[in-house]
């Protein structure tokens, strides 16, 4: 059975249930309330949750440096080298370029559609960090060139990306569940799809009309001067070129994953895409790509584009600092066995399994802050229990697992952070943002798996 994997509910499990809610509560405090910086609230949140768990201070810090150090070198150098190719396509003219593009084949009631869809096809290959640092540019330059508000514009592109990070493999989260449940991994890619194209649609482009009517943010200065251009006399790049350019680490990663599942590892074609499709190495190759196309060959001065590239980092460094506390919390929560105890909470209480699966989840993710984390146990938990099925629920299972994961994401989320940064929010504002928008990516997936479910048995 599944509840014998378990050891029975204890004092430890209902200590580190309420060291949670006191760690989270105070770093909510410190960010609204007494307008602490996010990083540093974050790191007292994590100190005062891992010492009430029972945790040794030394065993936090060192969970938190761990935790902090693994996200920024999974993440960290992915959002500079997107800071920077996001600087050179704003300051040559190139995101410009895109935009025009694509306003003259839309309206203002399309626009949302159409940069849903956007997000969508750069989203399908590329992990939700590196498709955000990729879509950021043309979010900001979109909303300023078409003058609709900016939360119009970037809900249904953060829509797109994230449903697709969740539901659809390559991604890592669904391939996890895939390999852990034994599914089958084009019937997971077809049911993802159906599930994942009403999940963008309410929670992109109509969870954006909706809120952007009722919630006024403005540009944020600081991010809005790394996207504008500079006046310069050098003509704006061609529109292939600027397409070029911010299509191909989308091209190299997805030639990665078609070699992942067509080609005999170890030969030359497998191994040689399998390292350009790399995300460090895709964004690396495409920062200097920029460099050279939009930049050297066009006249640009070295001296101008060495500048355009040391502007780019500033902007950030906040960024880094929170995403990184946010991976230290997360960290510290997994060390302290937050993973078994929500584990605990959700087994005992006998629901059918696929929203037992979803719940677990749900649960996973608020605790630990990990879409990764939380498809990973829950994944190993329910394995157990799915030997008698068939590749079809199977599949569903490990879509209601993914939808799980990205459900109400909060203060202990690396994409929490980063929306609040790149888009000058206050906390109340990222919830209803972000939190909200993944809330609903969540719900339609549980709600569209068990119908499917239902229909299939």
């Amino acid at each position: 059975m599944l509840t014998s994997t378990l050891a029975s509910w204890s004092a430890h499990d209902t200590q580190l249930i309420l060291s949670c809610v006191v760690g989270l509560a105070l770093i909510i405090i410190g960010i609204s309330v007494l307008k602490i910086a996010p990083f540093l609230s974050i790191l007292v949140g994590t100190f005062v949750a891992g010492f009430t768990a029972g945790l040794p201070l030394e065993a936090v810090a060192g969970a938190f440096s761990k935790g902090a150090g693994g996200l920024l070198g999974d993440v960290g150098i992915i959002i500079a080298l997107g800071a920077m190719l996001g600087a050179l396509m704003a300051d040559s003219g190139a995101a410009d370029q895109l935009v025009s593009t694509i306003l003259k084949h839309s309206t203002p009631r399309t626009l949302p559609w159409l940069m849903a869809l956007v997000a969508i096809i750069i989203g399908l290959p590329l992990f939700f960090e590196v498709g955000l640092v990729m879509m950021v540019p043309i979010i900001f330059v979109m909303a300023r060139r078409s003058g609709q508000p900016i939360l119009r514009i970037a809900i249904p592109a953060l829509a797109g990306m994230t449903t697709l990070h969740a539901l659809l493999p390559p991604h890592p989260g669904p391939l996890i569940a895939v390999s852990a449940l034994h599914a089958d991994l084009g019937m997971t890619l077809g049911f993802g799809l159906l599930v994942a194209l009403p999940a963008v649609v309410l929670a992109g482009p109509v969870y954006g009309i909706w809120l952007s009517k009722r919630m006024h943010v403005e540009e944020p200065e600081e991010m809005g001067k790394l996207f504008t251009a500079e006046s310069h006399d050098i003509a704006a790049p061609s529109f292939a070129l600027s397409l070029i350019t911010i299509l191909l680490p989308v091209l190299l990663m997805l030639a990665r994953t078609v070699a992942r599942l067509w080609l005999t590892k170890g030969t030359f074609l497998h191994d040689a895409f399998d390292f350009l499709g790399e995300p460090l190495v895709a964004l690396g190759l495409t920062v200097l790509f920029a460099i050279v196309a939009l930049g050297w060959s066009r006249g640009m001065a070295r001296d101008r584009v060495g500048g355009i590239l040391r502007k780019s980092l500033p902007p950030i460094a906040a960024l880094l600092l929170t995403i990184g506390a946010g991976g230290g919390l997360k960290q510290a929560l997994v060390v302290a066995g937050i993973s078994t105890t929500i584990a605990k909470i959700a087994v005992g209480s006998h629901l059918p399994l696929i929203l037992l699966a979803w719940l677990i989840a749900v649960a996973l993710r608020q605790a630990t802050g990990s879409a990764t984390v939380a498809t990973t146990t829950t994944a190993g938990i329910v394995a157990p229990v799915v030997a008698g099925l068939s590749a079809t629920h199977n599949s569903l299972l490990a879509l209601a697992i993914g939808a799980g994961s990205v459900f109400f994401c909060h203060v202990n989320d690396a994409g929490f952070w980063m929306v609040r940064e790149y888009f000058g929010l206050k906390l109340k504002q990222t919830v209803m943002v972000w939190s909200v928008l993944q809330t609903i990516v969540s719900v339609v997936g549980l709600v569209l798996t068990l119908v499917l479910w239902n229909a299939l048995t």
